[in-house]
């Protein structure tokens, strides 16, 4: 009985939307008891999980592994054990860093509820696709990034430190532009005390930024990622699509 329980993908569905309602909702302060019940709820859920991972190896042996998606759940669980081992030791988390780092992993026990969106395989399959034909563009592009973040870093490095005041910073700044989220303050920031003169070719460099990378750029990286995912690239498809035109073309010949 319980093992059919914990095989049972309708409950183990809804115990990781409880779980994810639990971590949602421990984010608030609602009193140390409170917040104590909450966690606990959280971990009591947590050795539900391992559970359910100890049946499903004991049922499918290695099996078990020739799944992605089992893999996957495998990792997360795994992930989700030092945060269980923190509190049943009730170590302060904000004392050890990485026991931080491991508690907030956690989280990742929410994203078990992908297997059961519906269609997922085939959504995973098209960003694979998609990525395998951008990834050339996907490289050009943040190469692009670099170059213009460097030169922009060199340039304005001595006027605008907030946003170009090392390379790092530029990179971030180049990018908030490419994205349209800072194309118009940045700009004006840094021209705050350049002379008119200086103020009008630095428009005209951020208004090449923003085209070539941030219409151009973006534009271009987005509609090849989405044509690929789009497509469905199916072999067997083609072959009977390519079987079917040709019995037409026997059937027109008949004639």
């Amino acid at each position: 009985m319980l093992k059919k329980l914990f095989l049972n993908d309708i409950f183990i569905l809804y115990l990781i939307i409880l779980n994810a309602i639990i971590i949602f909702i421990s984010g608030f302060d609602f009193g140390e008891k409170n917040n104590f019940t909450l966690s606990l709820i959280d971990n009591g859920i947590t050795i539900l999980f391992i559970t359910e991972l100890i049946f499903k190896l004991i049922q499918f042996g290695k099996g078990y592994f020739k799944s992605n998606w089992n893999k996957f759940d495998f990792v997360l669980i795994v992930l989700s054990i030092p945060a269980f081992v923190a509190f049943i030791l009730n170590a302060n988390v904000h004392d050890f860093s990485f026991f931080l780092v491991f508690r907030v992993m956690r989280v990742f026990k929410s994203f078990r509820f992908l297997k059961f969106v519906p269609g997922i395989d085939h959504l995973i399959r098209g960003i694979q696709r998609a990525l395998k034909a951008s990834i050339i563009i996907m490289l050009g592009f943040i190469v692009y990034i670099f170059i213009v973040g460097l030169f922009s870093f060199y340039l304005f490095k001595e006027n605008s430190p907030e946003y170009f005041g090392n390379p790092l910073i530029s990179l971030y700044s180049t990018f908030k532009i490419f994205t349209v989220e800072g194309w118009f303050e940045i700009p004006e920031q840094v021209n705050n005390s350049f002379s008119s003169t200086r103020s009008f070719f630095t428009y005209i460099y951020f208004i090449f930024v923003v085209l070539s990378g941030g219409i151009l750029g973006l534009s271009l990286v987005n509609s090849i990622f989405v044509d690929a995912m789009v497509s469905d690239n199916n072999d067997e498809l083609e072959k009977k699509i390519d079987n079917l035109e040709l019995k037409i073309d026997k059937l027109l010949n008949q004639q």
